[in-house]
């Protein structure tokens, strides 16, 4: 094949391809593979009992149904969801928002896509225009969303100890620079791969900064609040016309809905209405359909708060408990201070090998995780040895296959430490 630049970019290997193959194969190959890599959400039994409930509802619903699989939705997204959105968190939070501030997208993967490239990379007169990311590491999947590249300028982070075993990335802020370069910030909240969440001082000093140079600032929210609310720790829900704010249904209990859904300024969400337009010619009507009863009587913020939450918390706390049990003080070893999302952060300090080779003597042990090094998109190769030293595993599944995993590479650790 004749490849454009275009083709050449998105055909090449990456990291969230390759992290998509592995699950696909280890699914389809039928073999007894502890998936602790991608980022599926687990089943809440009472999540999908309600959500059976709701879709049974449109079932039955003759005009419901025909809209559910029948009509075409505006390209900025299904106007019913998207009013009773609005109503919602201006109820919640005073936000003052009209319909004109919500676009939905086919995924949150799409959203950024389209974001990204909307105010970054060529800017038409010679320049070029960069996504800041404050805190590396960060999301895996915008590694490569760029349509040009080196799309991303990402900033170290300060690393505290905040127990035995435990540590937490912080925002360097004397190390954040934004010139005339930088075209937004970018943030997730809590952060995938880590479970960080900024704080919000943080997310303060981040919007006066944005402001000041006339950017926005996106907060990814696809775990964080005001829903799914996957937060063990406090966190303010934050919007303004400075604040490009992104949901999504996946985590709630609908990822094969693929629902994104984007909170701005009215010429933004114009903006990528029309994008979503050319690129899709309409977005999904499952998820926000299925939603938007939820949505409707504030049922999504109080399973969200607690069902959603409580679920992952017992869960993470459960995984954290096996580390101890398993490591102990028998190696160099810390967890990032797990603060939401469904993953846990490891980190081996001065480990002998780089944590992908660790990861390929996990998976022939049947332990499919991924290697950290994939996660600092944005950041130079510049020797900083921590970003080859780290894991990213879910919890989400299974507590058994979760105990089970983290024991093998517990085991794992300790004989490459051994020299075995």
């Amino acid at each position: 094949m004749k490849l454009s630049a275009f083709g050449h970019k998105f055909t090449a290997e990456s990291g969230i391809t390759s992290l998509m193959d592995d699950l696909g194969n280890a699914m389809a190959s039928g073999d007894d593979v502890i998936m602790m890599g991608g980022g599926n959400p687990g089943h809440v039994p009472a999540i999908q009992s309600r959500l059976r409930e709701v879709l049974g509802d449109l079932v039955q619903d003759y005009d419901a149904f025909q809209r559910l699989i029948g009509i075409y939705d505006p390209p900025q997204g299904e106007k019913r969801f998207i009013a009773a959105l609005t109503e919602l968190l201006n109820q919640e939070y005073g936000w003052a928002l009209t319909p004109e501030n919500v676009a939905l997208t086919n995924g949150s993967q799409a959203a950024f896509f389209m974001l990204f490239n909307m105010f970054a990379g060529d800017d038409g007169e010679g320049g070029h225009r960069e996504i800041l990311l404050p805190l590396a590491p960060e999301y895996i999947g915008y590694a490569d969303a760029g349509i040009g590249r080196e799309l991303f300028r990402a900033v170290r982070p300060e690393i505290t100890w905040t127990g035995d075993h435990e540590f937490k990335y912080r925002v360097d802020f004397y190390a954040l620079d934004i010139g005339p370069e930088t075209g937004a910030i970018c943030v997730s909240r809590p952060t995938n791969p880590t479970g960080n969440v900024i704080t919000d001082e943080e997310m303060r000093r981040l919007e006066v900064m944005a402001r000041e140079n006339d950017v926005p600032l996106i907060v990814d929210g696809a775990y964080g609040t005001p829903f799914p609310s996957l937060l063990f720790t406090e966190a303010s829900p934050t919007w303004n016309e400075q604040i490009i704010l992104c949901l999504s249904l996946s985590k709630l209990g609908l990822p094969a809905a693929r629902t994104g859904i984007v909170i701005a300024d009215k010429p933004v969400i114009k903006a990528l209405s029309s994008i979503n337009a050319i690129m899709n010619l309409a977005t999904g009507s499952f998820g926000a359909m299925v939603a938007e009863p939820l949505v409707r009587s504030g049922e999504i913020l109080s399973l969200s708060r607690d069902v959603v939450c409580p679920f992952y918390q017992r869960k993470m706390e459960k995984a954290v408990a096996v580390l101890h049990d398993q490591l102990g003080d028998r190696c160099p070893w810390a967890v990032h201070r797990p603060e939401g999302a469904m993953f846990l952060w490891l980190w081996f300090p001065d480990l002998p090998i780089s944590s992908l080779e660790l990861y390929e003597r996990l998976k022939s042990r049947g332990v499919l995780v991924v290697s950290g090094h994939y996660f600092f998109p944005g950041l130079p190769e510049d020797g900083w040895r921590h970003r080859h030293e780290c894991l990213r595993v879910t919890y989400s599944q299974d507590d058994e296959q979760v105990a089970r995993g983290l024991t093998l590479i517990a085991d794992e650790v300790l004989r490459v430490w051994a020299g075995q």
